[in-house]
């Protein structure tokens, strides 16, 4: 047996930590250079923490939980506390990873129009429930 657990053991939780990390970095509109200026390390450094190639310390996690403004327990599945109830999680990291939602999030924030903003999330809807993914 050996002395110690092979870090390819924990590259799943790694990864979702880092996940939730790039989450709410996202939400609150900072970049990974700016992440890493406040860490007082390279953005190279966020970008592994991120795609959980590197293990974070808990001080280093204490500290990123301070910057980005959540408990620390949202790194492990815990939620925000404004964060409705009925959301799926998963959903949301998983859209996250795709190659057009920072584009399509970027364009949307740009929009300062609350009716605008009201009518393209409807319109989203409306295609979505075309689709048959409205329920999912």
């Amino acid at each position: 047996m050996a002395p110690h657990m092979p870090t390819t053991d924990s590259f799943p939780r790694n990864g979702e930590i880092g996940t939730r990390i790039k989450l709410r970095r996202l939400q609150l509109g900072l970049s990974q250079e700016s992440l890493g200026l406040a860490l007082g390390v390279p953005f190279e450094q966020v970008q592994k923490y991120e795609s959980g190639i590197d293990r974070i310390g808990a001080n280093r996690l204490h500290k990123i939980a301070k910057i980005l403004k959540v408990p620390i327990l949202f790194f492990f599945g815990g939620s925000l506390e404004d964060a409705d109830a009925g959301e799926d999680t998963n959903a949301i990291l998983d859209f996250l990873d795709t190659a057009y939602s920072l584009r399509l999030l970027q364009a949307f924030r740009r929009i300062e129009d609350r009716h605008v903003r009201q009518s393209i999330v409807e319109l989203v809807e409306m295609v979505a429930d075309k689709s048959g993914a409205g329920g999912s």
